[in-house]
C-alpha cells in the first residue's frame, strides 16, 4: 500500500513580531483568516489522509471557523515553541504509520500555490529523505555587526530561503525533533531537525507568492498574492 500523506499546521505561536491583540493565524485577508486560507490550500490536495491544527489552550476562535473546514481536521494544544507544537501535532496523528509522509505548513502562509504543493509531493515521494519548498536568494546578503552595521557581504550562491510546506516521513521527523529538543536545540523548522540527523532534505523551488505574514505590511502583500493566484486558477 502506498504511503499516506498527513499534515500538521502549527498555529499556537505568540505572534510577537507582528504585535496586536489578535493572534496572527486569525488575521483576515480576502474575507478569511490566514489559518483558513492555509487549511484550504492543503485540503484541496487530493488524497490526503487527514491532519491536525495545533492551537493554544485558550483558543476561542477555532470553533468560529466554518464547520466544513473544522470537521476535516483535529486540534491539539501546542507547546511553547514551534518545534514543540509540531511535535505535539505529530504525536496526535495516532493513525499515521512511521513510513507515512507529513506536510508541515505555516498557518501564516495563506498563499500556497497548488502547483508548488503538487511539485513538492511529487519530488518528495521519489526521495529517501523528503524536502521542502524554498526560494533561491536573489538579493545581496549582508552580515550585521553588533552595532547594526554591515560587517561583510555573504556570497548568495547556494543560499535558499526556506518556505513551507516541508515534507518528511512521520517516524523520521518525530525522532528528529525529539532528539533535537532532548539535546537542548530548538529547531526553527523541520528541515533543521532532519539535518541534525545527518540527512540532506531536498530543496524544491517554490514561488515568491508563498508569502509568510510576519509583519503588518505583509498583509497587503499576501492580499495581492491571493488575487494573483485567483487570476491564474
Amino acid at each position: 500500500m502506498s504511503e499516506r500523506i498527513w499534515f500538521v499546521i502549527p498555529a499556537a505561536g505568540a505572534s510577537t513580531r507582528f504585535g496586536g491583540s489578535l493572534p496572527k493565524p486569525y488575521l483576515r485577508i480576502a474575507g478569511r483568516s490566514l489559518l483558513e486560507h492555509a487549511l484550504r490550500a492543503l485540503l484541496r490536495f487530493p488524497g490526503l489522509a487527514g491532519g491536525v491544527v495545533v492551537t493554544t489552550e485558550s483558543d476561542r476562535r477555532w470553533p468560529r471557523l466554518p464547520a466544513s473546514i473544522r470537521r476535516r481536521v483535529v486540534t491539539v494544544t501546542g507547546g511553547a515553541t514551534r518545534a514543540r507544537s509540531v511535535l505535539h501535532g505529530l504525536e496526535s496523528l495516532l493513525a499515521a504509520a512511521p513510513g507515512d509522509w507529513v506536510l508541515v505548513h505555516d498557518a501564516a502562509r495563506p498563499c500556497l500555490p497548488p502547483a508548488d504543493l503538487a511539485a513538492l509531493v511529487t519530488a518528495c515521494r521519489r526521495d529517501e529523505v523528503g524536502g521542502l519548498l524554498a526560494l533561491p536568494m536573489a538579493e545581496t546578503v549582508k552580515l550585521a555587526d553588533a552595532d547594526g552595521r554591515c560587517g561583510r557581504s555573504v556570497p548568495r550562491d547556494g543560499l535558499w530561503r526556506a518556505q513551507t510546506p516541508q515534507m518528511f516521513r512521520h517516524g523520521t521527523l518525530l525522532r528528529a525533533i525529539t532528539r533535537a529538543l532532548e539535546e537542548g536545540i530548538e529547531p526553527t523548522d523541520e528541515a533543521m531537525a532532519i539535518e541534525r540527523m545527518g540527512l540532506r532534505p531536498r530543496l524544491v523551488e517554490g514561488s515568491p507568492l508563498n508569502i509568510k505574514v510576519t509583519r503588518p505590511a505583509d498583509l497587503a502583500l499576501a492580499s495581492a498574492a491571493l488575487r494573483q493566484l485567483k487570476e491564474k486558477s
